[in-house]
């Protein structure tokens, strides 16, 4: 059984390229996969980048221990 193909997001390209096609490890964004989530890869950024600023929001709140 052959594996899922995996996908990219291409930095310098700009679009979305199949794991044969990909270009250098420091060009490119992923796996992802699918083609749709390569291409969404910024609204995945965000999301994630939210999530890390909300935790360090509640540790940097969070009451010391004396």
């Amino acid at each position: 059984m052959a594996e899922p193909e995996q996908w990219y997001w291409d930095l310098a390209k700009k679009r979305a390229v199949p794991a044969a096609e990909r270009g250098k490890g420091d060009n490119t964004l992923g796996p992802y996969d699918s083609r749709a989530e390569a291409e969404n890869w910024q609204a995945k950024v965000e999301s994630r980048n939210d999530t890390w600023d909300d935790a360090n929001d509640d540790w940097n709140d969070a009451p010391e221990d004396d």
